[in-house]
């Protein structure tokens, strides 16, 4: 692969001298009209063997284009804090929002690679990291980011050359140390290792461009025209190439797509026994057993750095606010946090739907509970037409793999659907009408709701069918009567907790 590239090119000083000022001139042209349009953002990753200029390319795109819109960082071992969370946890947080550059340096590559060099992993391991990247870059790519990968490189020989080049400037020594000493004794193995990353990662939405890495100029030139050329075309390409993120939750203000009458479908949720009920006089003592006994078992899941994430979707009216209080009830409330997920700020919309989600994740052995969450992709915006077929369709299994890397960490997921029949739920809107206290509840998004009750079971039919996975499936709650869907809600949470720990 290395052999059949271009490698030993260079660009002369003057002719370097020529083009940068109009180089220059148009990438910051490009910047300001990407940050005017704010259609998608830019990633940028730099990887490479040691001394290939990775970090001097970086530093000469923060000095050509303007920094203020510039997202730059270099990730190294992962911090204490880092480690209490899923890996992707710090590369979500840093992504670019839309309209912004972001450069990467030691990015989501460096750990699989080093690791497989160093013999930590073996064939098996390393693919299923780099099968991860592409699923991530594939969420990215599939949202509307450009993405730009280069793979800086130097052969064995010149590779020493710079190296020792390097160490006997007094101001790039510091660049050199053991570590680059090391990885260059092993040079033949991270050949092997890059060979397989790229092949196995460079896909249409994220393709490797392959650099020589020898001279100054024609590196900085070439990844200066690759990425002015990249920005440009996506900027001319028609505005439905670049489907946008939709909100999370609904926006009254915006037009009802035309409502679609289906006949009535076999439904998940038509087979649960909605009469079941718990005796009243047996509930407050298996709510104060249930209680008892979360709290040991978060205890005991917090001395063990064992986080839980308990997700709380369902009807209107049908609980959850209720259910989530009985849960916190049991836990010391240094010990976990409530999330509500409402409309998305500008902030969060000028990011993938996921990313909100990506920063809430909590330090090791502490609770999160999302009252809603990334599930209004598949629910309200497919129903009500913020999110389009194409978008609502791939987001099941953009959840199934953000899913699968929080119970991979070992973070317990619990997920809850709250269930009552249209009859109850109108018995409740009446009541919360009636009562004061509880008046502020009911709004008119909660009536436009009910006319979509089909629509919304349908979607929630699907949501079951394709993300019930054996590692995070979904608990069905009948909650026609509160007290058995409190019960069966700690119920549910204290054993797959007890199975964590246990």
């Amino acid at each position: 692969m290395f052999e059949a590239a271009e490698l030993g090119r260079s660009v002369d000083k003057a002719t370097f001298r020529r083009e940068v000022p109009a180089l220059r001139a148009a990438l910051l042209e490009a910047q300001n009209r990407l940050r005017a349009a704010a259609a998608f953002p830019v990633i940028v990753v730099f990887a490479g063997v040691d001394g290939a200029g990775k970090g001097e390319t970086v530093n000469l795109l923060s000095e050509w284009l303007d920094p203020r819109w510039l997202v730059t960082r270099a990730f190294g071992p992962p911090s204490d804090e880092e480690r209490e969370r899923p890996e992707y946890w710090r590369f979500w947080r840093e992504l670019p929002p839309r309209g912004r550059i972001g450069l990467f340096l030691s990015s989501w590559y460096s750990l699989p690679v080093l690791d497989r060099v160093n013999r930590r992993i073996g064939p098996a391991a390393f693919d299923e990291r780099l099968h991860r990247i592409v699923e991530f870059e594939s969420t990215l790519a599939d949202a509307g980011a450009l993405i730009l990968k280069f793979w800086m490189h130097l052969d064995r020989d010149r590779q020493k050359k710079r190296l020792r080049k390097l160490e006997r400037d007094p101001l790039t020594r510091w660049r050199v140390t053991r570590r680059e000493w090391a990885n260059w004794g092993l040079y033949d193995k991270f050949v092997d290792a890059a060979e397989q990353t790229i092949r196995r990662t460079s896909r249409g939405g994220a393709p490797w461009m392959i650099v020589e890495g020898a001279d100054h100029a024609h590196r900085s030139l070439t990844v200066g025209h690759a990425l002015l050329n990249a920005v440009g075309q996506r900027l001319a390409e028609a505005p439905a190439a670049v489907p946008p993120t939709a909100p999370v939750a609904t926006e009254p203000e915006r037009p009802r797509p035309a409502r679609v009458h289906r006949p009535p479908v076999m439904s998940i949720l038509g087979a649960l026994d909605m009469a079941v009920t718990l005796p009243r006089k047996r509930f407050p003592q298996q709510l104060e057993q249930y209680q008892g006994r979360l709290n040991r078992l978060q205890r005991r899941a917090a001395a063990r750095g064992v986080s839980t994430i308990m997700v709380f979707e369902g009807w209107d009216a049908a609980g959850k606010g209720g259910a989530i209080r009985r849960v916190t009830g049991a836990l010391d409330a240094r010990d976990y946090q409530v999330v509500p997920i409402a409309a998305p700020t500008d902030e969060e919309r000028a990011h993938h739907y996921l990313w909100r989600f990506w920063r809430h994740l909590s330090r090791a052995g502490r609770v999160t509970i999302f009252d809603r969450s990334w599930y209004g992709r598949v629910l309200v915006e497919r129903v009500e037409g913020f999110a389009t077929e194409r978008e609502w369709s791939r987001a099941y299994s953009e959840i199934n793999q953000f899913e699968d890397q929080l119970v991979e960490h070992g973070i317990v997921l619990v997920k809850f659907w709250l269930h009552v029949t249209p009859e109850e739920q109108l018995r409740r809107f009446k009541d919360r009408e009636a009562t004061a206290h509880k008046r502020w509840k009911l709004t008119a998004e909660d009536w436009r709701n009910r006319e979509n009750w089909a629509l919304y079971e349908r979607a929630v039919n699907d949501m079951v069918e394709r993300t019930s996975t054996r590692r995070a499936p979904w608990t069905l709650v009948e909650a026609n009567d509160k007290g058995y869907a409190r019960i069966k809600v700690l119920k549910t949470v204290c054993g797959r907790l007890d199975a964590a720990v246990s």
